[in-house]
């Protein structure tokens, strides 16, 4: 991905609600990709899409004041 594919795939992650991302996650994770970069570029995205998720788990934990 070049650098503005992944600005606005991180903006769109920042926006999305959970439930979308976890349909993308999907997507990704059953997406069929032959060349290198290809796969790389779905490595980067399910890594980003792991990282927003694990950042809004805690903050959630945070508002709750269970961490």
């Amino acid at each position: 991905m070049d650098k503005e594919t992944i600005k606005a795939f991180i903006a769109w992650l920042e926006a999305a609600t959970e439930e979308e991302i976890l349909q993308r996650r999907e997507q990704a994770l059953n997406a069929r990709v032959s060349t290198r970069e290809g796969k790389s570029d779905v490595k980067l995205a399910l890594r980003l899409i792991d990282e927003e998720l694990i950042a809004r788990l805690d903050l959630k934990r945070v508002k709750t004041g269970k961490g």
